[in-house]
Formats: structure tokens, sequence, C-alpha cells
């Protein structure tokens, strides 16, 4: 076998960290991911759903991210102008947090530091951790523009998020109100609906007796919040209840503190319900707080930010709420106003980020008012310019929250993020909003607290491109983007903030479709976390693996919308699906005596199985084309898989030995070019999914470009296709395929020459089988081969049926009748024995009953397995007896 420099610089081995170390490097430096802006090609844009800078990427980044990276490669090579937008977001709440946590590692706390050193402390960890992220995009072979990488703080997103504030307040669709909140007492901060997760808490109802103010009796309430108590100004009954009707207009003495307070009549409450009365603490409900405003009651706030008790909670002051809970509810058994305490099971909100639970509370906070913005969102859905989610299931989801929205609380009592641009006169108390600071600055404060990081990343599509300069270059080009791929789990939080702020500051629609991906699970499907400790650092599995593997298990694993299982055994298998086109690839690179791009030459004369590879790498360009505009990358991967894996390295490469080996120089020239031809086209049509690999295996390849990033998509050649050539082929892969069958059933091995008799069942299959004569002795090893359409059937023969073929091989010289099936009742035996086995352990009830479910059915399903092969083995013996 002849060889050529092309050997030297591929490794005899496949080892991923040896093909990926460097390579990304050398792509940044031939700048193949910047955007071109070439008007002669069309644009292609995403941009990269920001990650916080808070820590490591996980595996769900490395499947959002991997998705774009196929896409826009895909999109580079098929001719595009391609900017794919890198950056990273400040994460409010989040970044801080950890910020403090290392500060209180330290002994110190924000305020020992003061806002403006807080601030540079933390920008010193947005660029350590931003660093990290980099790294990780490096190593995951991450295709960005870094010459546009954005950050949610830079001074141009800075200016599109003040114009944004600016221009909602002044339409009067920002304002600043008392409204019931959900707090955070653990960052002392504001958190919006969605940052709230509600989780099954073990808790109680504490039903109590007011006593009524004229000594005529009392009321019943019931409250899973006795703490709040203290800050009651009234209690609701419905005005038509017939048993309260009449105490409407009356007061109750609120115990512990001896206040009296109304009973008022309001159609909020159920009288279905409870006992039908419920007392209204307007400071500490969201739906008390709208009876309040209907009934014009005070509100009393009974708990400081960091959830202690205020100075209105007379002797309780102080105390955690926790704990106040705990001593009032004594107190009021003292008092005998408490008379029950029933066990209850309710739903609690917890913070996303600290875990601590929400306390809904009165707080002055800066709102966007969503419904008329929800409004052209939601009328955007019914145009041409529709915002399209894949699967379009998810387009209900989107509907459903934006039919039901509330208004948006923007503002968090933090340190870090954009501060609101509103001040305060320091007299006065006028509030101004703009874009700079008043002149007269000294008689101004601005207020303290920064913008929920949603309402940046909001903008992130077309602030990142520029505007609000709408003349900027990359606005013009490239907003609207193209394709958003993002998780199920934002859509609430992030999609649909984007669709509508696009929609009010461009009048468009920020992106044309919306990729929704899962969530990565564990092989259990278990959530990953760290209290489950099944977490998978995607680092780890390329440093064992290589990013080639776990790129296309992540995008091949599964359908768009569906959770997908993490498995380290389907890792591996990629692994060796790499590993079969490296050794593929080398054995052809190894055969192309020198064969340059211009040389390589399709016109020669080409055997059946040159013209099936051509056609089948036609149909397999045009289906992983078409699926892959479609977004179903679970497809490509099977579509890619089969072809490269069965068609290519088990069929053409095995069959191009025959000329490569030969006698024929023409022959060998078609077969070197069809070689690099088809591994040129393949290795395109991989590259987005496995780019190190590919870019590896076609720099070696003799190729008419500088990197296969920008080599171009491949196209179907029409006049490579040949349906009878494949149909051919088809049918001598049966043939070889049943012949193996045979010798596998009977325990012969392929080097063991045998009788083959082929009965056609006309002249036109008759020639077919005569022309490939060759690849029949190849694959068959035949001592003796027989080829025709008048046949006599053997007396003793294994038989095959294929398409317009019977298939004959004569007992004779293929195995010893006798001697097989003396050995099929050795293993027999040994079935019996495992079926026996099995059948003890599952008729003992003692085992049934005392073991692990999992155990039982593992023997269950050895038990169902034996069974089978002992059957298999009892037939063929059946078989070998009737011969």
């Amino acid at each position: 076998m002849e060889t050529t420099e092309n050997e030297l610089t591929m490794p005899t081995k496949y080892d991923p960290q040896t093909i990926e170390r460097g390579r990304y490097q050398w792509w940044l430096e031939g700048k193949f991911f910047e955007a071109e802006n070439d008007k002669e090609k069309e644009p292609y844009t995403i941009v990269i759903p920001p990650p916080n800078v808070t820590g490591k990427l996980h595996l769900g980044h490395a499947w959002d991210t991997t998705l774009q990276d196929i896409l826009t490669r895909m999109k580079r090579m098929q001719g595009y102008d391609v900017l794919w937008l890198p950056g990273m977001d400040h994460a409010g709440i989040a970044t801080q947090a950890k910020v403090e946590a290392k500060l209180r590692d330290e002994g110190k706390s924000r305020y020992d530091l003061g806002r403006e050193k807080f601030v540079e402390e933390t920008w010193k960890w947005k660029e350590e951790y931003a660093e990290h992220i980099r790294q990780q995009w490096s190593k995951l072979g991450l295709g960005l523009d870094y010459s546009r990488e954005r950050f949610t703080l830079d001074d141009g997103l800075s200016k599109a998020v003040r114009e944004v504030f600016v221009t909602l307040y002044n339409k009067g669709l920002i304002y600043r109100g008392e409204y019931i909140i959900n707090w955070d007492p653990a960052t002392k901060t504001a958190l919006s609906d969605i940052e709230v997760i509600y989780k099954d808490v073990q808790g109680a109802f504490y039903h109590m007796r007011y006593p009524l103010a004229d000594g005529s009796g009392h009321i019943e309430i019931a409250t899973t919040r006795p703490e709040t108590m203290l800050g009651d100004t009234a209690v609701a009954v419905h005005p038509e209840d017939e048993r309260y009707k009449h105490l409407i207009g009356k007061k109750v003495i609120l115990p512990i503190t001896g206040r009296e307070i109304p009973i008022v009549g309001d159609d909020y409450v159920d009288m279905e319900f409870g006992s039908g009365a419920v007392k209204i603490t307007p400071a500490h409900d969201p739906n008390d707080f709208e009876i309040g405003n209907r009934h014009n009651l005070d509100r009393i706030l009974v708990m400081n930010e960091d959830g202690t008790m205020n100075d209105k909670a007379g002797k309780y002051t102080g105390m955690d709420r926790f704990v106040c809970r705990k001593e009032i509810v004594k107190d009021l058994q003292e008092e005998g106003v408490l008379f029950e305490v029933e066990e209850h099971m309710h739903s609690v909100g917890h913070s996303e980020r600290s875990g601590a639970v929400v306390e809904p509370y009165l707080s002055t906070q800066w709102f966007v008012k969503m419904q008329p913005l929800a409004d052209e969102a939601l009328n955007l859905q019914n145009t041409g310019d529709k915002v399209n989610f894949v699967p379009e299931r998810f387009e209900k989801t989107y509907l459903r929250w934006m039919e039901n929205i509330r208004d948006w609380c923007i503002s968090r009592q933090l340190w870090w993020g954009h501060r609101i641009p509103a001040w305060y006169h320091k007299e006065t108390g006028e509030i101004y909003v703009g874009h700079e600071a008043p002149e007269d600055i000294e008689n101004w404060k601005q207020d303290e607290d920064v913008l929920d990081t949603w309402f940046s990343s909001a903008l992130w599509p077309f602030s990142t491109m520029g505007w609000p300069n709408v003349d900027e270059e990359d606005f013009k080009r490239y907003y609207p983007t193209n394709t958003l791929v993002t998780g199920y789990d934002i859509i609430f939080f992030w999609v649909s903030r984007m669709i509508f702020q696009g929609v009010e500051f461009t009048g468009e629609r920020p992106f044309k479709d919306v990729l929704i991906h899962g969530l990565v699970r564990d092989a259990e499907g278990r959530k990953m976390s760290k209290s489950l400790g099944n977490g998978v650092d995607p680092m780890e599995v390329i440093d064992k693996y290589g990013a080639d593997s776990l790129r296309y298990f992540l995008s091949t694993g599964g359908s768009p919308g569906q959770d997908l299982r993490f498995s380290m055994e389907r890792i591996e298998s990629v692994w060796n699906f790499a590993n079969k086109i490296w050794n593929a690839s080398r054995f052809a690179l190894m055969n192309m005596d020198g064969l340059t791009y211009e040389e390589i030459d399709l016109t020669g004369k080409k055997s059946v199985a040159d013209k099936w590879i051509l056609t089948r790498l036609n149909e397999t360009i045009e289906t992983v084309t078409k699926l892959a505009d479609r977004y179903e990358f679970g497809e490509v991967g099977r579509a890619l898989y089969n072809f490269i894996w069965d068609d290519f390295c088990d069929w053409y490469i095995e069959m191009s030995k025959l000329p490569l080996y030969g006698d024929d120089e023409e022959a060998k020239k078609t077969t070197r070019s069809i070689l690099a031809y088809v591994l040129d086209n393949t290795m395109r049509l991989l590259h987005p999914f496995m780019p190190f690999i590919t870019e590896e295996i076609w720099q070696n390849l003799p190729h008419n470009g500088e990197s296969i990033t920008v080599a171009s998509w491949p196209k179907v050649e029409e006049s490579l296709t040949d349906k009878a050539a494949a149909e051919e082929m088809k049918l001598l892969v049966e043939i070889i395929r049943s012949v193996r069958n045979i010798r596998s059933e009977v325990n012969t091995p392929l080097s063991k020459q045998i009788k083959l008799l082929l009965k056609a069942k006309d002249d036109k299959v008759l020639a077919i089988l005569k022309s490939n004569e060759g690849y029949i002795e190849r694959f068959c090893n035949p001592e003796e081969l027989t080829i025709a359409t008048d046949i006599e059937t053997p007396d003793k023969a294994m038989t095959a049926v294929v398409t317009g073929v019977d298939l004959f091989l004569p007992l004779e010289g293929l195995i010893n009748i006798e001697e097989e099936i003396a050995r099929l009742q050795k293993e027999l035996e040994k079935w019996n024995k495992e079926v026996a086995r099995v059948q003890g352990k599952l008729n003992n009830e003692k085992f049934v009953s005392k073991a692990p479910q999992k155990v039982v059915d593992e023997e269950k399903a050895k038990e169902k397995d034996y069974l089978e092969k002992r059957s298999k083995v009892e037939a063929r013996i059946q078989e070998l007896k009737n011969v």
C-alpha cells in the first residue's frame, strides 16, 4: 500500500486533545468568524444569549451555544454574511451575591467598602469570570465574532437602557408607585414574579376569634402568617353573606394590639372558603392591598427589609419574622384567641437567587405598565412578520403569559446594575427623569436603585447593534436577527421581554425564529443539581472525549423542545464514531498518491460502488440541508451517521480496496478522485457539528481553500446521481449480508472458503451479478461461485432469498452437521441452567418481596433474554436434524 506525505501530518491514532490544541486560535487569527459586511451576501444574525458573569458554564450553555454554532457555521458555508455576536450579562442580584459572599469570607461587607469601591470590586470579578467564559467558548470551538463582543453594562448598552427608560417614562409606561411586591429579605431587594419559585411547604392554618368591639360576640378568621396580623386594618366579609351582612360597619378589637378595626363588605371574599371572613393586611398581601384601596384602609408595614419585625410590632420589635410567628402564636393561645392550629401543606414563594422565603411587602418601586406593550406584541403574532416558535407549541406558552401579563416591577435594591436615571429634588421632592443628571446637581439626589437585569437583556438583539443610533451600520445590516436559540425555561423571563421591547422600539420582531430546547437531565431523567450531586462539567467531558464528541451528542441526541438525558456511554459511542471517521479518512489519504485538488476527476469509468456512493452522497446532502433548515438536528445526526459509518466506511472504503490494490491505473485514479470528493463533501456536511476533526482531516485533503469554516456548503450534483447503480448496489449488499448472516448462524468464519450458488430470476439480474462478480468474490470468499438463471437446487443447503436472487450455500464443506449439533447441545445446556437459576430466584417469594424492585426487574429481563436464546438454539438444532 502506497503512502504519501499526508500520512505524516495525520497521526495514526485519533486523539481529540492533539487535534483540538491550537486550532481555535488559528481560526481566530484567520478572522474566519468575523462578519464581513459584504453587501453581495445576505446577512444572517444570531446574538448569543448572554451568560451571567457569575461562574462556569454548564451543560445547558454548551447545548445552547453548540446549536447556535451549527447554524452559523452552516450559514457561513452557504454563502451568508454571518454575524454571531458574543456577550455577557452583568446579572444583577446573582453577581452581587457572589461578590458579597467573597467579601464575607474576607470579613467585610459592601457597606464597609461603600458603593463606588464595591462596584469597582464587582468589575474586577466580571473581568476575571468573563475570561473564564471566553476560555470555555474557545474549548467548545464557538465561531464568535469577538470584534463585536458586548456586555450589558458597557457604555453603548447603558445608553440604550437610559433611552428606553426615559422614553417609556415620558409615554406614561413607566411609573413609580407603592405596591405589594415580592421582597427577598436575604438580598434585601424586590423580585419580579418570575424570579419567585414556589415550593410546597408544611405550614398551618391558625384559626382565631376576633372579638366584636361592642361585646356582642366574635368573628372567626384563619391565616397562615399570624405575624402579619399586627398590620391588620380590617376584617372583610362578602356583602351578600347572610351570616355577616349585619356586621358590616361594626368594629372588632385586634388581639395583642387592642386596636379597633372595621368590618368591611367586599366581593373579593369567597363565602364558601373557611369561615367566610378574612383579615385584611394591606401592607403585606397583594389582594389585601387592592381591598385596602377600595375601602381607604391604612397600610401598616410591620416588618423591616431584612425580615425582622419593626417598631410597629410592639413587643415583637427586632424579632425575625419566623421567631415572631412562634411567639405571637403562644401569646394568642394564652389570650384564648387562637382556638385551632390546622396543619396545612401550601405553596410558598422562594427567591430564585437566595432561596429565602419571599415576603409580600409594601414598597415604593418603579414599574412598567405592561398592557399596552403586551397588546402590541400580541398583535404582531397575527401578522406575516410574527415570531416563529420551534416547536410551535411554545407559542401558546408565550401567548398565555402575555395575555395574563401583570405590571413589571423593574427596580432592584442593589448597587451592581444600571442605576435608575431618576433624580429627586432635595427640597421640593420633584422627580426628574433624563439621560443625564440635572444641571444643578447639588440640589438633586439620584435614585439609589438599579434596574432589573432583564430590563437591559430585553434590549439585547438591538442594543448590541448600536441602537439607539439607527444609522449604525450593524443595526441597519444585521437587525432583525434570524434565530434565537434558548431553553423553554426562560420564555417568560427573556423571550417575551425581547419581543415586546423590540416591537416597541424598532417596530419589528427582534428575531424571525425562536428555537426552543429543553433541559439537560441526568441518565435517570432527574434535573441536574448540586444537592443531588449529579451535575456534569462540560469542560471535563471535553478533556476526556474532545469537544466534537460532546457537541455531536448534545446537538443530535434529541428533538427540538425536548429535554435531553446525559449519558457518558453515548458520549463514548460518539468518540467511537469520530475514531471511525479518523481511521477511514486516514486510509483514504494514505492512498491518494499525492492527488491535488486540480487532479480530482470524476469523469472516468466508474464501478457500481463508485456510482452508488456518489448517489448516496447527493441524497445525504439533500437530506441534511433540508433537515437542518428545519432545525431537526437529531434527524441530521442519524442521516450523517448512517452515511458515514455504514455507506462510506463499512462499504465504499472496503470496496475501494479492489481497484486501489489492483493493476488498473485508470480505476485507481477514479477511485482516488471519488474518495477525495466524497470525503471532502462529507467533512463539510459534518463540519458544523464536529468542527475540529473535520478541519484537521480537510487540511490533509486536496482542497482549494484556507479553512473548512469558509469552504462552500455541499451542493447536489445531479449528474452524479445514478438510481440504477444504487439499486444494483442494494442487491449486492443484500447478497453479501445474507452470506455473512448464514456464516454467522453456522459458525463458519469468513476466512473459510465456501461454495456459493446465486440463481438470478432473469437476465437483467444475471447481468448485474456477472458484472459485479469481483465484489461477490471479495466479500463472500467462495472457493466455487456459480451464477446462473437455471441452477438446480442442492439437497442439503442453507438458503436465503433476496430481491431477484435465490441464494444457496451447500452444507457440504460449510459445516460438519454432527459437530455443529454437538456444539449447539452444549450451548442449550448452558441456557437451560441459566433459565433454571433465574426462575428459581423469581419463584422464591422471599426474594421477590424483599429485593429492591429494580433488582427484581433486572432478573425478569434476564429470564426473558435467556428464554429467547434457548428457544433460538432449540430451533437451530431442529433445523440441522431435519437437513
